[in-house]
């Protein structure tokens, strides 16, 4: 595995896409920094990363996606992987809200952003930015956020946890290519926040109303049930949940 470790970078999406612009790297190539201090989240929000105390990095997966239809396929892989790694490492509860932030006992504990690039070839290649709160102790300016420190009460090995992802992300890629993506979507939606729980939601406009979300479609639209037993589809930022 090709691991590049950086003290301080702006982004390590970026520099790693900016590394692939002239070079050929291997699948799994990964760039990890103590410092990234202009980390982007989903939707252009801004990743707040603290020095040290954070795991930052991104991970190249190439050669597993056949056409970019199925990019949605590969958000909702990463975010099982790094679910499921922090159970086996932690033994503690983490659930997937709406499309891939990880929650830890209803706060906010990481989030994943995914930036395709698409070949002259067709080959889709993908680079897999991850940030996961790690050993942070104060959240009083973010209070619908925490750490692994702040739910096990421990410091955590960040390489351990990094390495630990990997491989969690090589083994789900592996299944893929053999299995397809059925059973991504099934465990996504088990593992889902708040799914079939009443819940009340936030319109652009402001107005809030009481729904279920029942599940996700193939193109990541939230399926939500509301009262008069309708079924709608939201995409993001449609739709806030309220929690």
């Amino acid at each position: 595995m090709n691991i590049i470790k950086l003290d301080a970078i702006g982004s390590t999406n970026t520099y790693l896409k900016e590394i692939l612009t002239h070079s050929n790297l291997e699948n799994f190539t990964v760039v990890v920094t103590e410092n990234q201090f202009q980390g982007k989240g989903q939707r252009g929000s801004v990743w707040v990363d603290e020095k040290g105390s954070s795991l930052t990095f991104s991970v190249l997966v190439k050669d597993l996606l056949s056409s970019p239809e199925y990019v949605l396929d590969l958000n909702i892989l990463v975010a099982l992987s790094v679910q499921q790694s922090l159970i086996k490492m932690l033994n503690l509860p983490f659930n997937i809200k709406w499309p891939n932030d990880i929650l830890s006992y209803n706060k906010k504990i990481g989030g994943i952003l995914i930036e395709n690039i698409i070949k002259a070839t067709g080959e889709t290649l993908s680079v897999v930015g991850i940030g996961i709160n790690v050993n942070q102790e104060d959240f009083s300016h973010l209070p619908q956020a925490t750490s692994l420190y702040k739910a096990c009460g421990h410091k955590i090995d960040k390489d351990e946890l990094m390495y630990g992802i990997i491989d969690m992300l090589t083994s789900y890629c592996d299944k893929y290519r053999v299995e397809g993506s059925d059973f991504i979507w099934e465990e996504y939606k088990r593992n889902l926040y708040r799914i079939n729980v009443p819940s009340t939601f936030e319109l652009p406009s402001g107005e809030r109303f009481m729904g279920i979300i029942v599940g996700v479609t193939r193109y990541g639209l939230l399926e939500v049930k509301k009262e008069d037993d309708s079924v709608e589809l939201f995409e993001i930022k449609q739709l806030k949940l309220l929690y």
